[in-house]
């Protein structure tokens, strides 16, 4: 008969915060002097903080769980008696040490679990409070998203114990210790997290070099000092202007990919972290600066994947978010299927700021898409002139058009830094608002679409064209799956306009009007990644 655990399953009482002139609903998760830590109803976990305890009031509105009676109370704890608990049984409680009724809690009833519900449960409990207030990085003080299971070696104490005088630093506030053999064990880095809620204001040192990791700003400036690295330990993949892409192996390097992924793992709620990065690729975007490359970002894939994923984790720095960097990593996870001959997608569950994420890139991929096979010409020539000649197009030269042809051309910029002057002056932002033309091989899109001219009362002509494909195609053209093609043309609204609908055949209409809305809308960007930057065969 397969171990199970009776468990105490606590309702908790839901509380109102007033932050900033403003009201939230809260569950009240733990409490320190002065203070308690909240998670806001609704929302994700990232937002969880710590509020002086004036500003968290009980709310009356709400019907809150019953206080379990006196005589109950004095049997909390004991299994039922039709219910009795196997030897090999534990019990735990559900919420966080030290809440009770006054705590925003009631008293716990009893529940028996399976081995497996029993371990989620503990996960859970673990993970529902970040460790660490402040992460101090190179010259940035960062304030964590999420949980994150950092141990601390025998070690790392008896270097903090060297350095400093500070008894209070000896140890990784919310972190237990753990030995150097039991370093990469998952289920004591997880046990660590019991003790964090006497932690005050904890803090946790890192090198923004090679990701080591400190309890103390001493060492931490010692090491910043002797660290040898000043870029990934990998090879170079990718490199346009000041942006590099490095390729780390898990086998090669793998303290320093464990580190990396202790580090990310601040940042990413769904991610499920592994010690053993053997079958791992580490993909780190950096900025080059003097003779030192400072990483933006980074993802990771599976070596080998049976469901053809191309990025397990993505993560960008708080402070270089929203300058395109992660989507750089997107475009260039899908370049690396491409290049394998596959169809990729991200690993599941996505998380919301991941979902966001890979909508906005399948929507601007097809767009980008769709605005090239619906244009006459090619995206950056802007005047075409023949005479005494039809003007001419060959699908075998990418954008080629005969006669007097004026195209957009864009000066080199000196600025270095960033993606400013990293545009190459043969790419204008027009052509980088579509796909190039090569890119796409599927016949269909290239040699076979129709071009259908009309006279006007002017004497002259309008071009229109129409292609005919199904849902798969696209997907196809765009090198995407074709639930995610679906679901990004569904989200923006390409699949709503219907010219016919029968039980067999539903035919969607898209034009090129439709096309620029959506772009307007979801404010399409131009394509980060240069294919002829790409470094790999």
């Amino acid at each position: 008969m397969p171990a199970t655990h009776v468990v105490s399953v606590t309702a908790e009482k839901v509380y109102i915060v007033t932050k900033n002139g403003v009201e939230k609903s809260a569950h009240v998760l733990q409490r320190r002097d002065g203070e308690v830590y909240v998670h806001y109803l609704d929302t994700d976990k990232r937002l969880d903080e710590w509020v002086k305890e004036w500003q968290c009031r009980l709310d009356e509105s709400e019907p809150q769980p019953p206080s379990e009676p006196t005589s109950r109370k004095r049997k909390r704890g004991r299994a039922t008696s039709h219910s009795p608990e196997p030897s090999s049984s534990r019990r735990a409680s559900a919420t966080p040490d030290g809440l009770d009724e006054e705590n925003g809690t009631t008293q716990p009833s009893e529940v028996v679990m399976t081995e497996e519900d029993f371990d989620l449960q503990h996960h859970k409990r673990i993970n529902s409070q970040k460790n660490f207030d402040t992460i101090i990085f190179e010259t940035w003080k960062i304030k964590p998203w999420y949980f994150s299971p950092y141990p601390l070696t025998e070690s790392e104490v008896d270097e903090v114990v060297a350095v400093s005088s500070n008894q209070t630093s000896q140890k990784i506030h919310g972190v237990a210790r753990a030995t150097a053999r039991s370093h990469g064990r998952t289920s004591d880095l997880l046990a660590g997290g019991l003790t964090r809620q006497n932690a005050v204001n904890p803090t946790l040192w890192v090198c923004h070099f090679c990701f080591k990791y400190m309890v103390d700003g001493i060492p931490w400036e010692l090491h910043k000092k002797d660290c040898k690295m000043k870029h990934p330990p990998g090879r170079k993949v990718y490199q346009r202007g000041a942006h590099t892409i490095w390729e780390v192996d898990g086998v090669k390097e793998k303290l320093y990919c464990q580190n990396l992924s202790l580090f990310g793992k601040l940042f990413i709620d769904v991610k499920t972290l592994f010690f053993d990065c053997d079958n791992f690729l580490f993909y780190i975007l950096t900025d080059a600066k003097s003779s030192e490359d400072h990483i933006l970002g980074f993802f990771s894939k599976e070596k080998l994947s049976y469901d053809d994923y191309n990025l397990a984790c993505i993560m960008t720095l708080p402070q270089y978010q929203r300058k395109g960097y992660g989507m750089l990593l997107i475009e260039f996870s899908y370049e690396l299927s491409r290049r394998a001959g596959k169809v990729g997608s991200p690993e599941r569950p996505l998380s919301d700021l991941g979902l966001r994420s890979y909508l906005a890139y399948w929507v601007s991929t097809i767009i980008r898409f769709l605005r090239r096979v619906l244009s006459v010409l090619p995206p950056d020539v802007v005047f075409s002139k023949n005479e005494n000649t039809f003007p001419q197009m060959r699908d075998d030269i990418p954008g080629y058009i005969s006669g007097q042809v004026e195209r957009v051309h864009v000066k080199q910029k000196k600025k270095s830094k960033g993606f400013d002057g990293e545009v190459s002056g043969t790419n204008s932002e027009a052509a980088l608002c579509m796909m190039p033309l090569q890119s796409i091989q599927d016949p269909i899109f290239t040699t076979k679409r129709v071009f259908e001219t009309t006279p006007n009362e002017y004497g002259g002509a309008d071009t229109n064209i129409t292609v005919e494909c199904t849902l798969l195609d696209i997907a196809k053209a765009t090198n995407l799956r074709i639930d995610d093609a679906a679901f990004a043309m569904h989200e923006c609204g390409l699949l709503m306009r219907r010219m016919s609908r029968t039980e067999e055949n539903d035919t969607i209409v898209i034009t090129r009007s439709l096309v620029e809305k959506v772009a307007k809308e979801r404010k399409v960007k131009i394509l980060y990644l240069d294919l002829s930057c790409v470094m790999l065969p």
